[in-house]
């Protein structure tokens, strides 16, 4: 018989022990008396209460520790305690009945007659049965019973959370170009860049590739979820961020302006839920993934989605589980007050006014299966389709630009969150004027993504456990972009002078072609794949729990949108490949440490390479 039995069976025993003493002598008590609960310890004196005695003696041995034994106690003590008023109150009642009960009689005798009431003893008995019942009911309703003990309504209410302090290390490529990685998310979350002066790569702004960096970080998450009626949740979560990312909850400590100050709060969560017993769950709000990606390939593990969603697990046939998750997330809604549309004479359209609508939706659709061929066996396989709608760029009509201020019929159509990999266009169409020097001034662009996206993913996994509780887990992950066009793109990428990270560098002449903003043409795909081994426990929970991870990596240009996948891998985004390895171990409970090692290339393109060295700990409640 293992420990963990003999602590189940030894705590199942105090209880009962302490019951039976503690509520039978509770009756004759006096309740003016304090009440002076008797101590237990490892060490404790002898008791003259058999009951702390036993107790002892199980801590002693190991069995319960201090915690466990002195909550036993304060249980007998409640419960104790209400046998006690039920007994006092059936004992008043009974009293009060054979007083009512020898003033009628005595009403209705002549002078001087004498009565003797008796009530029979299982009427006694019965009548303190059912106070008691109403004294419990009523302290049950009340918490009267149980000090402490939260009222009903906060009782359906579960506060959770993490804290993740990490170390990371950031180490590039001696052969890296320094200015190959153009920096989209600034220029299409800022104002539009000047591409005339393209030549020139100091000016325009460009990812870290060459040089490294040491950061320590923050990851804090407080979330609550309430449990309403037949059915119905909802739930809210807060966490820290250096922006708005939705791939990263990192606060670098030292930043955000430094010299200690304050961090970023940002409404990470926050949805309604209905579920049917375990049939079908359906969701609105910001929510957790829906669907089952086992990988951060094509999501990250920590992205939100906005909008709604439905999950269907039917019931249990022949050892198989089949599912089915489906939704809409809006990725990107249309200021009402967004910029207006000018005409060929630089004025404000009136046939259109406002910039129309450019609203992007995801549509989504997942099927699969749970199988349990073994007792200790389970794999899972879906198939699933991602629909981008409208996030493809598009060459606005012809358009004055003079200045930052200036608007385009397509400005709408630039991402306002990017990482990096994607192919990119630009989205302006700038008429060659005179004030702008026929097109070599003045040519202030934005840029959207050359590919459209529509994803076909197959997902599994392979859990072994035949030494439980240590596991066995495989992962695997294959995606493609169906919607890509490699002439298409290819057109795009040639009339864009800042380049892509998926275009072949172009051979230069100088002596240091490290400074030349050169590309060639377009060498992006639309495929990935991610395989990954876990060994260990699937939980860390308690002291020593542990697990080890080994996996590879494969992801072109335009697989998929690089603002949704991993963002440390490579330090985010696509056009990567490489391998990872790390390991955990809790060194409490709910307590952990780990370290993990990403090492990332480009798949095409111009040389780049990263290593990135992480160390959390990390701790859950």
């Amino acid at each position: 018989m293992g420990q963990a039995e003999l602590k189940k069976q030894g705590m199942a025993a105090a209880a009962a022990v302490i019951m039976l003493a503690a509520v039978g002598p509770a009756v004759a008590q006096d309740d003016s008396a304090p009440v002076r609960r008797p101590s237990v310890s490892r060490n404790a004196a002898p008791s003259a209460n058999a009951t702390v005695n036993l107790i002892n003696l199980l801590v002693k041995q190991g069995v319960l520790t201090d915690e466990q034994a002195t909550a036993l106690v304060k249980q007998a003590d409640d419960e104790a305690y209400v046998a006690r008023q039920a007994v006092s109150t059936a004992t008043s009642r009974a009293d009060d009945a054979a007083k009512t009960a020898a003033a009628a009689a005595n009403a209705t005798s002549p002078p001087g007659t004498k009565r003797v009431t008796y009530v029979p003893e299982i009427v006694k008995k019965q009548l303190r049965d059912e106070i008691r019942q109403e004294v419990m009911a009523k302290a049950e309703k009340e918490n009267w019973a149980s000090p402490g003990k939260y009222p009903e309504w906060a009782q359906r209410l579960r506060f959770y959370g993490d804290v993740r302090v990490r170390y990371e290390g950031d180490f590039f490529g001696k052969n890296n170009n320094p200015f190959a990685a153009t920096n989209y998310n600034a220029i299409n979350s800022g104002s539009p860049f000047d591409v005339s002066n393209f030549s020139n790569p100091y000016l325009y702004p460009t990812y870290d590739t060459d040089q490294n960096r040491n950061r320590a970080r923050l990851r804090a998450r407080l979330g609550l979820d309430a449990d309403l009626f037949d059915g119905f949740s909802a739930g809210i979560r807060l966490a820290t961020g250096d922006g708005s990312s939705p791939v990263s909850f990192n606060a670098s400590l030292g930043g955000n302006g430094g010299n200690f100050s304050k961090y970023n709060i940002w409404i990470d969560r926050g949805f309604v839920k209905y579920k049917v017993q375990d049939i079908a769950t359906l969701q609105a709000g910001r929510f957790d993934n829906p669907f089952f990606s086992p990988t951060d390939l094509v999501y990250h593990r920590d992205l939100g989605f906005d909008g709604f969603a439905a999950q269907i697990k039917y019931p249990e046939l022949s050892n198989i589980t089949p599912f089915a998750v489906g939704g809409a997330f809006p990725i990107f809604n249309t200021d009402i007050n967004a910029g207006s549309v000018y005409n060929q004479l630089n004025q404000i359209d009136p046939t259109i006014g406002k910039a129309r609508s450019e609203d992007r939706w995801m549509f989504g659709g997942q099927l699969g299966a749970i199988s349990r061929p073994l007792p200790d066996t389970e794999f899972t396989l879906a198939a699933a389709y991602y629909d981008f709608t409208n996030v493809q760029g598009r060459l606005s009509s012809s358009c004055y630009v003079f200045g930052t201020q200036d608007f385009c019929n397509t400005d709408l159509k630039r991402p306002l969150f990017a990482q990096k990999g994607n192919t990119y266009m630009q989205l302006r169409n700038i008429r060659w004027v005179p004030e702008n020097t026929f097109g070599r001034d003045n040519q202030f662009q934005y840029f959207g993504l050359a590919s459209g996206f529509r994803d076909l993913v197959i997902s599994s996994r392979l859990d072994l456990a035949h030494f439980y509780p240590i596991h066995i887990i495989l992962d695997g992950e294959f995606v493609q972009n169906l919607a890509w066009d490699r002439a298409d793109i290819a057109a795009k990428v040639a009339a864009n002078p800042l380049g892509t990270s998926a275009t072949a560098p172009c051979v230069s002449n100088s002596a240091n072609a490290n400074t030349q903003a050169c590309f060639g043409p377009y060498v992006g795909g639309n495929k990935g794949y991610l395989g990954r081994l876990t060994v260990g426990h699937r939980d860390l929970k308690e002291l020593w729990d542990w697990n080890a991870f080994v996996g590879y990596k494969y992801l072109e240009s335009d697989a998929v949108i690089d603002a949704f996948t991993d963002s440390d891998f490579g330090l985010g985004g696509t056009n990567l490949k490489g391998y990872f390895i790390g390991g955990n171990v809790a060194i409490g409970r709910n307590t952990t440490i780990g370290a993990r090692w990403l090492s990332a290339n480009q798949v095409a393109g111009a040389p780049y390479a990263v290593d990135v060295f992480q160390v959390d700990l990390s701790a859950r409640f």
